[in-house]
């Protein structure tokens, strides 16, 4: 399947969230032209959103295929009092090209990353340093898996994905100041959660 060979703009894929509703509810039915048009409307979104946490083009193809087969099994689980149409399919994407960079092996040294960012592990430590280190890893994604969804969805997408702010709005389809306030409130969280933990590991 070519992600692009049927993709609309962004812009366009917003405008159509109500009309996404009511295909997901006819492809849920069985209707493969509902489900034709759900593809045409989300497709570059979810390739692209894909692309950023994979960084690589083939894999992020493969990750859009998986998505499509899965929304065409499961779009009778699609509940709008939990969220748009669009966050829930990109919801998915997002989960499985995580997946997918858990199978690669790379996830590890995304995580590092993150752990990096709240200087929580020094680089260059000695095995002593290491093991305290992976301590206060664990801290973070315990804290991490704490937050409210939004904020935590908001943060991974845009550590783990590698995404700007502007960029991490633009995949979950919503305003860019409500994606910066999530990213700051749950840093903020973070931070204070990591600075109580401290104690526990000293």
């Amino acid at each position: 399947m070519n992600p692009h060979a049927q993709s609309v703009p962004d812009d366009a894929s917003t405008r159509v969230t109500p009309t996404l509703d009511s295909w997901l509810r006819a492809a849920a039915r069985g209707d493969e032209a509902a489900f034709s048009k759900i593809y045409q409307a989300t497709s570059s979104r979810v390739f692209g959103l894909a692309l950023k946490i994979l960084r690589d083009r083939a894999a992020a193809e493969d990750v859009t295929c998986e998505v499509f087969t899965q929304l065409w099994r499961k779009s009778a689980d699609f509940d709008p009092v939990k969220g748009s149409s669009v966050s829930w399919i990109l919801t998915m994407a997002r989960t499985r090209a995580i997946d997918r960079l858990r199978s690669a092996g790379r996830l590890a040294s995304r995580e590092g990353a993150i752990d990096a960012a709240w200087e929580v592990q020094a680089p260059g430590a000695d095995p002593e340093q290491q093991n305290l280190g992976e301590e206060r890893a664990k801290f973070v994604r315990k804290a991490l898996a704490a937050l409210p969804a939004e904020q935590r969805e908001a943060i991974t997408v845009s550590f783990f994905g590698g995404l700007s702010h502007s960029e991490t709005a633009e995949a979950l389809g919503a305003p860019l100041g409500t994606v910066k306030t999530r990213i700051r409130a749950g840093l903020s969280a973070l931070r204070r959660e990591l600075a109580g933990s401290e104690g526990t590991l000293a």
